[in-house]
């Protein structure tokens, strides 16, 4: 069920690096084999932890900021579009990481459970920021205080996902809007994620602001005179990512 262990982590936060440094990639999809996606983190894969009699104040939260937090992090601060394409159950971590990702594709089997409260654990990961953003806080709550499964159709209804596909199709559609995705501004998509992203804990002058300088900046790149070009000459535009 791809528990997510300490190394698998780490390649993950290494590769949305790259990602974002390597003007070569302008999309990425987040994907699993088998039957989940991911039932989310598999302590027994991680370093060793002190016990907890031995454990000192400052110990767990360290703990968790090094490990959850920055993996949410690293998908939300990744320069390039990033799709969740959650071919079955995402549970605890496993949720947290597909819904900070900027699109969600669901197979119809997929389940999205916050199963925290099931172990007696508060979320972690930044579902307690995540989820209230995409759902409210009284729904949010519903979801943390009972940590009922969720199916893809529920979820997409909700706004936890864009759309649900049959499970053999979950792939071509990854791949579809991947390159659509591709084919795009991709500093101009970069500059609108962290836009759209900061809105959310932004006031309105503080949004505007970064709006002003989002536009001043990417007027700087060829896509966006390759846009203006295009829309001027009457044909379609062709984005290089720089």
């Amino acid at each position: 069920m791809n528990a997510l262990t300490w190394d698998q982590r780490e390649r993950v936060i290494a590769l949305l690096a790259d990602a974002s440094a390597d003007p070569d990639v302008r999309a990425v999809v987040i994907t699993a084999t088998g039957k989940g996606f991911c039932a989310g983190a598999d302590l027994r894969g991680s370093p060793a932890q002190p016990a907890a009699g031995d454990r000192v104040a400052g110990d767990v939260a360290r703990m968790i900021r090094q490990g959850a937090q920055r993996l949410i992090t690293a998908v939300l601060d990744c320069e390039k579009p990033v799709i969740a394409a959650v071919n079955g159950t995402a549970a605890g971590i496993g949720a947290h990481l597909a819904l900070a990702c900027d699109l969600v594709i669901a197979a119809e089997p997929a389940r999205f459970i916050e199963v925290f409260v099931r172990r007696g654990l508060v979320p972690d990961g930044g579902g307690a920021y995540l989820l209230p953003r995409l759902l409210g806080p009284q729904k949010a709550k519903e979801l943390m205080f009972f940590g009922d499964a969720v199916p893809a159709t529920e979820a997409a209804r909700l706004g936890l996902v864009n759309t649900v596909v049959p499970a053999e199709e979950l792939e071509a559609t990854a791949r579809t809007w991947a390159e659509r995705l591709a084919q795009g501004p991709t500093r101009a998509l970069a500059l609108t994620k962290q836009l759209v992203n900061a809105s959310l804990d932004s006031d309105r002058a503080t949004a505007l602001a970064a709006e002003a300088t989002a536009q001043e900046l990417n007027m700087t790149t060829a896509d966006a005179n390759e846009g203006v070009a295009s829309f001027v000459e009457r044909r379609t535009p062709k984005y290089t990512g720089r």
